[in-house]
């Protein structure tokens, strides 16, 4: 019997002002940018929208908690988006924070901890990066520049991804052995905050030339990986960019591992 594909969850973004043109008027909507599920199905996953699921809705009363979804799915993927809280990592919010979305942040933390708890692998790109780091204790700088953590914008919103800086990778890690050993690269930036303190259990397996983390790993049995840079939008038109795919094979190489080894199990007990 043919093997399934990989069924890859990905959190969407939020859009709770809709612009009139496109109708749905006082509506929320969620929704991803295609570039994230285009890169995990090229490479032979299924992927699916996780909808956010505010804790005191109504859809709670049908009992489907972040559980449900790590037990139906290999693996988790975090978008991009809004900044988090400040609040989650103890911090009063200060002027410097951009919009925020708490309903966003606690459904994707939740998420976070279900799907390690079930020992399945998670991505963070830019903004999911950030809330891993905040799901294992750490913070974040709420503003790069206005915190002095860096002098260089991380951000230029008139060429967005097109804006580009070198990062340093941490040689012998993770990062590099996916890339044969590589220890520099480019990559895009779109972001104005930043890791401030590592969470627990994380080690910093690439940086940027001012220091500013760009990429995390967990420690520890399993795949929690997250970058700085979005991934997705490095679609190989640029060739001085560090490919995407690497990163996206190792994750799907990680669920598929897992899979096989439940149903190793599964067939044991019967």
């Amino acid at each position: 019997m043919p093997t399934r594909p990989l069924l890859i969850g990905i959190s969407p973004r939020i859009l709770r002002q809709v612009p009139a043109e496109l109708g749905f008027r006082g509506k929320t909507l969620q929704y991803l940018e295609q570039s994230v599920a285009h890169w995990v199905m090229s490479l032979g996953a299924t992927c699916v929208m996780v909808p956010t699921v505010e804790r005191d809705g109504e859809i709670r009363r049908a009992e489907i908690h972040t559980h449900d979804f790590a037990a139906m799915l290999d693996g988790l993927v975090l978008q991009g988006g809004a900044d988090l809280d400040p609040g989650l990592y103890g911090e009063p919010h200060r002027h410097i924070v951009g919009a925020t979305d708490p309903v966003r942040d606690r459904f994707e933390l939740d998420l976070i901890r279900a799907f390690i708890s079930a020992g399945k692998p998670v991505f963070g790109i830019c903004r999911g990066m950030q809330l891993i780091n905040v799901a294992f204790g750490g913070t974040l700088h709420q503003d790069l520049l206005a915190q002095g953590a860096t002098r260089f914008p991380h951000v230029d919103l008139p060429v967005y991804d097109e804006h580009h800086h070198p990062v340093s990778i941490r040689e012998g890690s993770v990062l590099s052995r996916w890339y044969g050993g590589a220890t520099e690269g480019v990559v895009n930036s779109i972001h104005h905050q930043g890791i401030a303190r590592p969470g627990d259990g994380l080690q910093v397996v690439a940086t940027a030339p001012d220091g500013v983390v760009e990429a995390i790993w967990r420690d520890a049995p399993g795949f929690v990986l997250g970058v700085q840079w979005h991934p997705e939008f490095q679609d190989g038109r640029d060739s001085r960019l560090l490919p995407a795919d690497p990163m996206m094979r190792a994750f799907l190489a990680a669920a598929r591992l897992r899979r096989t080894r439940c149903c190793i199990a599964a067939a044991a007990e019967t």
